[in-house]
């Protein structure tokens, strides 16, 4: 029986994908589950497996070819056995012969380039780069121009086979969902054939084929082109690392004439003199970074925010974690018992007797939830995330623990979802992984409390008289006053102090 293979359904906030890595090759037996295909988007790589036992038939669509969600990509053959599949679809339909076909003599018609149709969640968006110029010749489905948005960035192609027309919106411009970006004359020829062109256009077929979205959005952002870059990814393609790897290597030599020369568009990118003669960069921030900013001085602007300060003796976690380490380990197949878990079930038990905490705010009602959600953060190569433990309510401290575990492991591998990020009552950050000993953190609305945790410290403290040296960490809680009182604030605080430096409390829910 043929079955069709489709890429999975993107969240809303993710338009396309593209296809990154085909691991079976037409003719080739799969077994049920067996991974075959890698979808990249800007945030997550997508893994896509086998439906059943059988083979892969038909490859519909390549390496480096762009997705929508859940668009059809292959046939599989279920039952079937490799010596089944038809010779004759051994390969991918490849790209380059279509690209290089010669486009009509004169326009047909003129049609318009429009921005894609952006998900509720995104109001506007930004031309970040335009691929092509007015007269450049371009194939069916060639990649034009970049839109990015507060999330992601989409890429718009070529209606059909023809020549850019008039670019009615430059770099830079905000465009809103739908809105024309340039018309496309369809059948024409350009002022110069692809082939007496081939400079430019052989580094965006280049860069389409070997690097995914976020690679070619780091690319244009670094202002290198895929062949100054070294691709250690599967089959030489790139990845960001890739790109991080060649901008320390640029900035470290002094930057070509010739490079400056290439690339007018990035000057504003290449170190240069300052006012006083000395050496500076001048680096045009993100829509992204841009985005996140705006919304942290909205948070700040918004909401009536507070921290309340505390102080907690860390030995006798510390004490508990030495006595039972080994046997934790055994008994929890390999899990070892960290900090994170005690702090997760004691916010966990503090949220359920100051459930003002554990709410948010949604425009004039106060959302009262019935579970706790916590965000943890976790750092990647691709920078700090904040996957969601859910229902912790309902989990152990090994629970706990092998689940941020599992985080860690896939967002090295970057894998991530956006699924395990959405949502959450709750934050805890830990800025003593990096030996931060006191911070202010700022809330993620709509939440209306984070939890900061700080380094572990050897102190003098004073106790029952004595001055004795103990392990000590500070504890910070920022709030929105709007939703929760001082008093509330101080008393979640302290529960969590009282949970930590007395674990049995957390056994006995006391």
């Amino acid at each position: 029986m043929s079955i069709e293979i489709k890429a999975p359904i993107f969240p809303e906030s993710v338009a396309d994908g593209t296809v990154a890595t085909w691991y079976k090759q037409p003719g080739e037996a799969c077994a049920r589950d067996e991974h075959i295909v890698d979808i990249e988007t800007d945030k997550v790589v997508l893994e896509v497996v086998a439906p059943a036992d059988g083979v892969l038939k038909e490859v519909l669509k390549a390496e480096g070819d762009i997705v929508l969600s859940n668009e059809v990509m292959a046939i599989f053959e279920s039952g079937a056995a490799a010596s089944a599949a038809p010779a004759e679809k051994s390969a991918p339909v490849p790209a380059a012969p279509v690209k290089s076909a010669a486009p009509a003599a004169s326009a047909k018609e003129t049609v318009q380039i429009k921005a894609p149709t952006f998900p509720e969640s995104v109001a506007d968006g930004t031309v970040a780069a335009w691929h092509k110029q007015p007269g450049d010749a371009c194939s069916r489905d060639e990649h034009i121009v970049d839109i990015e948005t507060d999330k992601v960035v989409l890429e718009v192609v070529a209606p059909a086979d023809g020549v850019i027309g008039d670019i009615l919106k430059a770099e830079g411009e905000t465009i809103l969902s739908d809105e024309v970006l340039a018309n496309f004359l369809v059948g024409a020829t350009g002022a110069a054939s692809p082939v007496a062109e081939p400079a430019p256009v052989a580094a965006d077929n280049d860069e389409d084929g070997i690097a995914g979205p976020a690679a070619r959005k780091a690319l244009a952002e670094a202002s290198l082109t895929a062949a100054q870059v070294k691709g250690t990814g599967k089959g030489g393609r790139i990845t960001k690392e890739d790109v991080d790897a060649a901008v320390k290597a640029k900035v470290s030599t002094p930057a070509a004439p010739a490079a400056k020369s290439a690339a007018p568009a990035a000057a504003a990118t290449v170190p240069a003199l300052g006012a006083d003669g000395r050496i500076e960069k001048r680096v045009p921030m993100t829509r992204l970074r841009a985005t996140i900013a705006k919304r942290l001085v909205e948070a700040q602007q918004t909401a009536a925010l507070l921290t309340t300060y505390n102080e907690v003796n860390m030995g006798p976690i510390m004490e508990l974690r030495k006595k039972y380490k080994e046997e934790f380990i055994k008994a929890h197949n390999g899990t070892k018992l960290g900090f994170m878990s005690f702090f997760v079930k004691a916010a966990t038990e503090a949220l359920k007797r100051f459930p003002a905490v554990n709410a948010s705010i949604d425009g004039n009602d106060m959302v009262y939830h019935g579970y706790q959600d916590i965000g943890v953060a976790v750092s990647t190569s691709r920078g700090l995330m904040v996957p969601v433990l859910r229902n912790t309510e309902a989990m152990g401290l090994a629970d706990i623990e092998s689940n941020i575990m599992d985080f860690a492991l896939r967002g090295r591998d970057g894998k991530l979802g956006l699924d395990d990020m959405q949502g959450g009552t709750f934050t805890i950050t830990n800025g003593g992984t990096f030996g931060s000993l006191m911070s202010t953190p700022i809330i993620n609305p709509p939440q209306t409390a984070i939890l900061g945790m700080h380094k572990i410290q050897d102190r003098p403290m004073a106790v029952n008289g004595q001055v004795v040296i103990l392990p000590m960490m500070y504890l910070a809680l920022s709030y929105d006053h709007r939703m929760i009182d001082g008093k509330e604030a101080v008393q979640f605080l302290v529960t969590i102090k009282d949970l930590l430096e007395d674990p049995a409390r957390l056994l006995l829910e006391i």
